[in-house]
């Protein structure tokens, strides 16, 4: 089973690539094959060399534009050759070099398994984020367990299953691309999995830091609802979201950059619909998070 892993970059976090980079290829057993895509910009040069004896391979790709997170690892996941596609951050960098060879077992046994997600790690020691842990009892980042949705820069794929369902929605650009994947994987009966062996290091950086950051999340998540989601539950999925926004958060400006994505989501085409089968929802129901949360 061959693992292929795609880092996105900038080319404006040299030092963290070449990290992240060798990461990947100094697994044991690895023999990884690096797909790294400058999106919008030039993959720089980095001191990393493939290790000697190694069968593992560096590929770059150029987009001429940046075409959002999705968009681009599509693209690496058109060059890889790999069974399996592992997806890096180029600021994070894997924990174990063991990594590569759990992966290799559990997807090689496990048929149903389509997306391993990694436990994300504070390199200087921290609690850790909530968010990083994709289901709702967030508290006990060590405990795995079966999830319905996964961290985008953190995980493992299978590429079968990916293509089968189309990959990630490109209009996305950024938020929520991962969740959409995750429904459309569930519903054609494959297993997601949040394995707490599986270590990626990642700084403590908050979303908020990305300009579009609350647009972009309400206009996704409207999308999101649109194209997977039967009508009844995509209301209340969204009212859902509508309270906790209302709820959670107090500035002003964030609020109406919210609600203007909101907007956007209704108005705006969201793409092709294929809405999950009732029997989706209550699989989704009785992994402890129903489509509304």
């Amino acid at each position: 089973m061959k693992i292929s892993c795609v880092i996105l970059t900038m080319g404006n976090r040299i030092p963290e690539l070449g990290r992240a980079v060798e990461s990947a290829l100094n697994q044991d057993d690895g023999d990884v094959e690096v797909v790294i895509v400058g999106n919008g910009a030039d993959v720089p040069e980095l001191p990393v060399t493939v290790p000697p004896g190694s069968s593992a391979s560096i590929k770059t790709v150029r987009l001429e534009h940046n075409a959002g997170i999705p968009a681009g690892r599509n693209r690496g996941v058109e060059e890889c050759s790999g069974d399996v596609v592992l997806f890096l951050d180029d600021d994070g960098w894997y924990g174990e070099r063991n990594i590569v060879t759990h992966l290799r077992e559990r997807f090689s046994t496990e048929h149903d398994l389509a997306v391993v997600s990694f436990r994300v790690m504070d390199p200087d020691g921290g609690a850790g984020q909530r968010r990083h842990v994709p289901r709702l009892r967030a508290g006990d980042p060590e405990r795995s367990s079966p999830v319905t949705t996964f961290l985008g820069g953190a995980c493992a794929i299978r590429r079968s299953a990916f293509l089968q369902v189309g990959g990630l929605p490109e209009r996305f650009f950024y938020a929520h691309e991962e969740t959409d994947l995750a429904w459309r994987l569930l519903g054609e009966g494959y297993r997601i999995e949040y394995d707490a062996k599986t270590v990626m290091y990642h700084p403590q950086v908050p979303p908020t830091r990305h300009a579009d950051f609350y647009r972009l999340n309400a206009r996704n998540r409207v999308w999101l609802a649109r194209r997977n989601l039967p009508w009844p539950l995509a209301v209340l999925y969204l009212l859902n979201w509508i309270i906790l926004t209302l709820v959670r958060e107090r500035s002003g400006t964030a609020l109406r950059a919210w609600f203007s994505g909101f907007r956007e989501g209704l108005r705006e085409p969201a793409g092709e619909r294929r809405p999950m089968g009732w029997k989706t929802a209550w699989r989704m129901l009785r992994l402890g998070r129903p489509p509304i949360v």
